[in-house]
């Protein structure tokens, strides 16, 4: 489980917590992801290839949206 500063839970994507780089400091903080790094878990991991690996982030990540506590991806 991950927190901000006053104990409140960050809202994760699942399986990449190596591809975090920081919090978003605002009124409602968000976790924010490297989508590059994402990218290189998903092809040492899951042996995807570079494509496949970005097509399923497209589909499966950038494209949900969890509410106000939505992860951001960053480029």
């Amino acid at each position: 489980m991950i927190q901000n500063m006053i104990g409140d839970e960050l809202l994760k994507i699942d399986g990449f917590d190596d591809a975090i780089i920081g919090v978003e400091e605002s009124v409602e903080q968000k976790l924010i992801y490297d989508i590059d790094k994402i990218a290189k878990i998903l092809t040492t991991r899951d042996q995807m290839s570079y494509e496949d690996a970005y097509e399923y982030i497209s589909f499966n990540i950038t494209s949900a949206y969890m509410g106000e506590k939505t992860p951001i991806l960053v480029k």
